[in-house]
């Protein structure tokens, strides 16, 4: 029996790679990078958007 994925709607300003660490170039003192961690505004972090509850009707 195939396996089926669930259909969840992905956010289209980062693709579903909602959250992106970025390394600064400086050092800690225990000589780790300092490191960056940014979330996509859109979906505040998760990947994914809520679905869309009320259809918007154009025309009269």
């Amino acid at each position: 029996m195939p396996q089926h994925a669930q259909n969840t709607p992905v956010c289209r300003d980062c693709d579903g790679f909602a959250t992106a660490a970025i390394t600064t170039g400086t050092r800690n003192r225990d000589g780790s990078r300092a490191t960056l961690r940014v979330a996509c505004r859109a979906c505040k972090g998760t990947g994914r958007i809520a679905p869309v509850a009320v259809l918007a009707r154009a025309g009269r």
